[in-house]
């Protein structure tokens, strides 16, 4: 009994034990739950004080002015939803209740003068709301370099700067812009470029002068990063518009000539006893000038309609900086290809990381060639036939500084050179033969993975296409290089190299002596008797000695509009194509026959043959493939890529057992053969036996 009691003393104790130690947890997390219930509650409460505030702003702004203090508060909390919140919150509120006209705050006499009411409350809403503003702002630009809000500051500051440019503190709102066109985040260089575009594209609503300031600021971040860049920062510059009419300064009007020849007469006439008589007016009459001026510039701020000086002033401001950044990136390039080509000896064709702003820098060339002053046209084309020569063996070491651009850079420069010439074409005279020699030697470095294809149908278009003077023996060069790019490359490639030969052989008669099939082709119009088909120079290629051999074989391409143009050129038949050849460039029929536009259907025929081939054993893999396309139009790559390689594994073990079959008969053969001679051999061996016998 008494062992039993002192058992159950224990396990009374044990229990009291464990009930205090399960009672410390359950303490812990309750009170851990209430801190969790405390901050939901107040988080919420924070929200809706946050939405009242905003929307008693949005409701009344200048009776609730106040409320923009309290709600910049919010930003300052250490929630970072809250802070997010507040920062969306004060966008809208200022979205809406920032004025249509810059704010400028009363100076120290003006604030000393009696006013009525209306206008201490009027100056009390603007001061609250500008400094605001300008607290806001600095929030923005801080909370921008830490990562968790730089999302949202970035999309705050892009807002505001398209919703109102014409307000204060733009510039500020401008730097941060432009700081980030050029960012390795996608989002906030998107954020940045479409702010900057409709600064461009919306001059309405900052009467240009944003427009200015954003220009100026992305060449000086382009001059400060040493050209290192995305190429966005510099594609921004092709939502750009200038305006023809404000190239020349206008001359003045009739009326203000008639006035100073009146002024003038009324000088010479005035004499010495009407002198102080005519000071007073003159005074009078300044103090109206002044007044007058100072209206219309009131009026000019208030209504954004800048007079045509300002104008002009504005677009040659912009002109220049524009200009300024172009002609950087094309010295840059060429300094940067040739330090690296020193230093390592020759470059790989295909190297453009050390100029990732050449190709924008081109398209702004070609786009705004038409405004740049003639004094820099030469220096401009002696650059652009720098950086295309790349491909060339000259010795010259300016020439040899382009080796590290793309055939697709290389090609644009040629094309920049020719919209160079055609806008100014009364005012420079510049031999484009070194062009013609780049891109005759550029056609066969194309490769179409790596190059651009739609670079190469511009280039055709303008350059031989759109070109009216043409050498016979350029001509004929040209003609015999596509012809054998055609037989080389995919459909849209083929297809623009063969619209440019159709319309060079259209347009040079005399150069359809490649047609023809005797021997030594068109070489009694040539100079040059003997054909060179690896000369860089089309002048010294001797092509008209050669014959379009090519197109007997592109009438037989898988395409139907290629082998329906083969034939038409090899036979020069105006029934064929003619109309759409006339009015089609290169550039659209390289569109049109793109390789994700491509239906790959091949000729009737060749699918009727194939399934009368086949028809013992079932239907041929290239008929199922065919009969897939004809009926959905469209097919999966990979699986077309397994059907066409089965049917091309069958293919070559067809040839590999025709192989073996064939030497299985040579065996067979020989060893028959070998047999025949032993049984020859027996015959004459049994036959000297006989004889001998017999002689016996």
């Amino acid at each position: 009994m008494k062992k039993s009691k002192k058992e159950a003393k224990k396990l009374g104790k044990q229990v009291e034990n464990t009930e205090q130690v399960e009672a410390t947890p359950q303490a812990a997390v309750l009170a851990e739950v209430k801190e969790d219930l405390t901050a939901e509650a107040t988080f919420e409460t924070k929200k809706r004080k946050l939405a009242e505030l905003g929307i008693a702003l949005l409701a009344d702004p200048e009776s609730n002015i106040k409320s923009l203090k309290e709600m910049l508060q919010f930003c300052l909390d250490g929630d970072d939803v809250l802070i997010k919140l507040g920062l969306l919150s004060l966008l809208a509120v200022f979205k809406d209740i920032i004025p249509g006209y810059r704010i400028r705050l009363p100076t120290e006499k003006e604030l000393e003068m009696k006013v009525s009411k209306e206008v201490k409350k009027m100056r009390f809403y603007e001061s609250t709301l500008l400094s605001v503003y300008k607290a806001y702002l600095q929030k923005l630009v801080l909370l921008e370099k830490k990562s968790k809000f730089q999302h949202v500051a970035v999309r705050c500051i892009c807002t505001l700067l398209e919703a109102v440019p014409h307000f204060n503190f733009r510039e500020s709102l401008l730097a941060a812009v432009v700081k980030n066109i050029g960012s390795q985040d996608d989002v906030i260089r998107k954020l940045s470029c479409s702010a900057i575009k409709s600064i461009f594209l919306n001059e309405g609503k900052h009467g240009g002068a944003a427009t200015v300031e954003a220009v100026e600021l992305i060449a000086d971040h382009v001059k400060a990063l040493n050209c290192q860049l995305h190429p966005d920062s510099v594609e921004v510059f092709m939502s750009l518009s200038f305006h023809e009419d404000l190239r020349k300064p206008g001359e003045p009007d009739k009326e203000s000539k008639v006035k100073n020849k009146k002024n003038r007469k009324r000088k010479n006439a005035e004499e010495p006893s009407q002198l102080q008589e005519s000071d007073r007016k003159r005074s009078k009459k300044e103090l109206t000038a002044k007044m007058r001026e100072e209206v219309t510039a009131d009026y000019k701020s208030a209504v954004f309609t800048p007079d045509v000086k300002e104008q002009r002033k504005m677009q040659s401001d912009m002109l220049s900086a524009l200009f300024e950044t172009y002609f950087r990136i094309l010295k840059h390039t060429m300094l940067s290809t040739a330090a690296s080509s020193q230093a390592n000896g020759t470059l790989v064709d295909g190297e453009s990381g050390a100029h990732p702003l050449l190709a924008p820098c081109l398209n702004g060339l070609g786009k705004f060639t038409h405004f740049i002053d003639l004094d820099y046209m030469g220096d401009l084309m002696n650059y652009l036939k720098k950086l295309a020569a790349g491909g060339s063996n000259s010795d010259n070491s300016s020439e040899k500084c382009a080796k590290g651009l793309t055939v697709s850079e290389r090609l644009q420069c040629c094309i920049v050179a020719f919209k160079v010439m055609r806008s100014n074409l009364d005012a420079l005279n510049v031999d484009l033969q070194g062009f013609f020699v780049q891109l005759y030697n550029l056609i066969l470095e194309y490769r179409p993975g790596r190059d651009e294809g739609e670079v190469l149908a511009e280039a055709l278009k303008i350059m031989l296409c759109e070109d009216r003077q043409h050498d016979m023996q350029k001509a004929a060069a040209f003609v015999k290089r596509l012809a054998t790019f055609s037989l080389c490359f995919g459909s849209a490639e083929s297809m623009a190299a063969l619209v440019t030969l159709k319309q060079l052989l259209q347009k040079n008669v005399k150069c359809r002596n490649l047609l023809e099939n005797d021997a030594g082709g068109g070489s009694v119009s040539g100079s040059i008797a003997k054909f060179q088909p690896y000369a860089t120079d089309p002048n010294l290629s001797g092509a008209l000695a050669s014959v379009l051999w090519e197109l007997d074989l592109l009438c037989k391409h898988y395409q139907p509009a290629i082998s329906t143009i083969a034939s038409s050129i090899s036979t020069m038949n105006t029934s064929h194509n003619q109309v759409y050849l006339s009015s089609t460039s290169p550039q659209q029929v390289f569109r049109d026959l793109s390789l994700e536009q491509e239906s790959f259907n091949s000729k009737p025929d060749l699918r009727k043959s194939n399934n009368k081939r086949k028809r013992g054993t079932g239907p041929s893999t290239l008929a199922t493939i065919e009969e897939n396309l004809n009926s959905t139009g469209s097919l999966d790559e990979d699986e077309l890529r397994k059907k066409l390689s089965n049917h091309f594994n069958l293919l070559r073990d067809f040839k590999e057992n025709e192989k073996l079959r064939n030497e299985l008969d040579r065996t067979t053969s020989a060893l028959q053969l070998y047999e025949e001679y032993k049984k020859q051999k027996k015959k004459t061996a049994r036959r000297g036996i006989k004889i001998g016998e017999k002689g016996v």
